[in-house]
């Protein structure tokens, strides 16, 4: 029962490692640019994944990607090129945190007008349950009339009666 364990925590631990996207023949052979691409590629949004960035996905279009950023850092370009280049091949869903333009408005600020509008309308709702509980108890209880409604309702009774 104690090697079934074992071989269950083996197979555990080997399923939870991390699988690496880059595949070894993607790696450039110089550090500082391999990090940059590395760097860029954290930002880059994989079209077919669109939760991942094409640094995590596996798949080929992700791949294809991060070949081409390599080839663009190979050639000579900025890191600022790379990503305009993308941008205008793929537009701006390709970056994993868009930039902020008339275009993403919606995207960044819908957001935190959606809280302030739900704070603004829960402030409303208790206010006005406040008021409402407030009326309710300076209303006089059910049954007890004040003395002016008294008299009106003993005049309204006896003009009723003649």
């Amino acid at each position: 029962m104690e090697w079934l364990r074992s071989l269950l925590l083996i197979a555990a631990l080997v399923a939870s490692s991390p699988a690496w996207s880059v595949q070894p023949d993607e790696v450039l052979s110089d550090p500082a640019l391999e990090a940059r691409a590395r760097g860029l590629s954290k930002e880059l949004r994989c079209m077919v994944c669109q939760n991942q960035s094409i640094d995590d996905s596996d798949a080929p279009l992700a791949r294809d990607l991060r070949v081409l950023v390599r080839e663009r850092l190979q050639g000579g370009d900025s890191d600022h090129q790379v990503i305009d280049f993308l941008v205008a091949r793929y537009g701006d869903f390709v970056l994993l945190r868009p930039r902020f333009t008339w275009h993403t408005a919606l995207l960044w600020l819908g957001p935190p007008a959606t809280l302030i509008a739900g704070m603004v309308v829960l402030f409303a709702v208790g206010r006005r349950r406040h008021r409402l509980e407030s009326a309710e108890a300076v209303r006089p209880e059910e049954g007890h009339l004040t003395p002016a409604e008294e008299a009106r309702l003993k005049r309204l009774m006896s003009a009723r009666e003649t």
